[in-house]
């Protein structure tokens, strides 16, 4: 006989899973003003008291935590919403690159923090995301002869991470800004053997595609 939840016990679920949320959406914003953000002000930022926020987060390590894997997946969104059916592989890696700069604007905190509270691993398993769609994309345009081949597909893609990794933090902590990801993006493609005109067309035509779309809508 399957157990089923007692009377209320969906209700009190639901309302967890709630709290849970708007505890990482003020968390997200709270660390992203300022990376020292106490646990305190993250709990009345989302509206509840010391003690759910420590039932759900016993530390600021896990609430960290948390936030490094929603970002893993907010990343797999993003790309599966960004490929283009029949696009090359300089289009597709742009279009995976702006993908990810626009949803690491959101977690661009999490580059310091982890350093601090996350071990490698763990930023490792967030990173995953973009790391198996850059490899997938630059071992295609290897073969296709539009990326740099010196080194495997792999490497490069790790190569590209840390590049993009900097980039990230160093908008996070200076007067530098790439709002959409277009310089970033192009230095991307650059990096990765494409020439500079090229890549830069690639980028500008998806951008100027992207805001004719929120036009017509």
């Amino acid at each position: 006989m399957r157990m089923t939840d007692p009377p209320g016990r969906v209700p009190q679920r639901s309302h967890a899973r709630s709290n849970r949320a708007h505890i990482l959406e003020a968390a997200r914003q709270a660390l992203r003003d300022n990376p020292d953000a106490t646990l305190d002000s993250i709990a009345q930022a989302a509206g509840v008291v010391r003690r759910t926020l420590y039932g759900h987060f016993p530390g600021r390590q896990e609430l960290i935590a948390a936030l490094a894997q929603e970002a893993g997946q907010s990343l797999k969104q993003a790309f599966t919403a960004a490929r283009a059916p029949g696009a090359d592989p300089v289009e597709a890696m742009a279009r995976m690159v702006l993908a990810a700069w626009a949803v690491g604007d959101q977690y661009r905190m999490l580059i310091s923090l982890g350093h601090r509270h996350l071990d490698e691993e763990t930023m490792r398993a967030a990173l995953a995301p973009a790391r198996e769609e850059a490899t997938s994309i630059l071992r295609r345009g290897q073969g296709e002869g539009v990326f740099d081949d010196r080194v495997p597909a792999p490497v490069l893609a790790l190569g590209l991470e840390a590049l993009m990794l900097a980039l990230a933090e160093e908008q996070a902590n200076s007067t530098w800004t790439d709002p959409t990801g277009e310089a970033a993006t192009t230095t991307f493609l650059i990096a990765a053997g494409v020439p500079s005109q090229i890549a830069a067309l690639h980028v500008r035509a998806i951008l100027d595609e992207s805001v004719e779309r929120r036009r017509e809508h």
